[in-house]
């Protein structure tokens, strides 16, 4: 018979604490096997903070340096965008172009359902209404991006099917934080909805770049060459996405880019 003695093993920690004028930082643990340092992330999209650590690094160790790199943080975690509800009155980009969010109750159209959501432009102003409860109002309107994005997508990546002679097997919408877009082993697209917020030829790059994946599932010279014949933009695009794509995560309330910053040690 096998005992474990000293009751049961305990569990790795997942996250340590520091203090810093008043406030206190959670910062959630990491141990990476290939990890020679340690490094410290705050996360633009998830507004979060992460410690990347070896293997072998204990506890006092993360402990200390974190601690030692409090000011780093409050720092960081001071210049991230506030975010940006999908609320009555808010303004955000679809398609790259600003318009207003607005609840409106008075379009009783013969047909249409209750809480529907339209475009339109007031005064020259372009205006992405919803009706409807107003408690649902956040919900109608991400539910609306999501469509669109699907749609958009899905002609995009229906053109680009074509051209490389490989269609997808399945093709969703995520809002991850880490990438805009991926490409399973079996051939599945996934995409972030929020490209619908983007221009849209960055949109159309990440269509291309993933379905390019479809033929080429890796970033060789091969894969690069397909996708910039599928997608002449594909520079343009990426730019775009290192100057702006962390903007993105803004807005509505769940906090979900890279555009993180971080610190190395030794």
């Amino acid at each position: 018979m096998l005992r474990f003695l000293g009751g049961a093993p305990k569990k790795a920690v997942s996250e340590i604490q520091i203090a810093h004028r008043g406030a206190t930082f959670r910062i959630a643990l990491k141990r990476v096997a290939t990890a020679r340092r340690l490094t410290l992330r705050v996360r633009a999209a998830t507004r979060d903070i992460v410690l990347t650590m070896p293997l072998r690094a204990g506890l006092r160790q993360a402990q200390e340096f974190a601690q030692n790199h409090a000011d780093w943080i409050a720092q960081r975690l001071e210049r991230l965008p506030q975010r940006l509800p999908f609320e009555p009155g808010a303004s955000i980009f679809l398609r790259d172009v600003e318009h207003v969010l607005r609840h409106d109750t008075s379009r009783r159209e013969a047909g249409e359902r209750r809480g529907a959501v339209w475009l339109e432009q007031k005064d020259g102003i372009p205006a992405l209404c919803a009706g409807g409860d107003p408690a649902h109002f956040e919900r109608r309107i991400l539910d609306f991006l999501r469509r669109e994005a699907r749609r958009d997508l899905e002609q995009a990546v229906r053109r680009h099917a074509a051209a490389v002679g490989r269609a997808p097997i399945a093709l969703s919408l995520r809002d991850t934080s880490s990438r805009w877009g991926s490409c399973s082993a079996k051939g599945a697209l996934n995409f972030s909805w929020r490209l619908i917020m983007a221009p849209p030829f960055v949109l159309d790059y990440l269509a291309a770049h993933e379905t390019a994946h479809l033929r080429h599932h890796d970033h060789s010279e091969k894969f690069w060459a397909l996708t910039k014949s599928l997608c002449p933009r594909t520079g343009l695009a990426e730019a775009w996405l290192k100057a702006h794509g962390a903007k993105l995560h803004r807005y509505g309330r769940r906090p979900q880019a890279d555009g993180d910053e971080d610190v190395n040690g030794e």
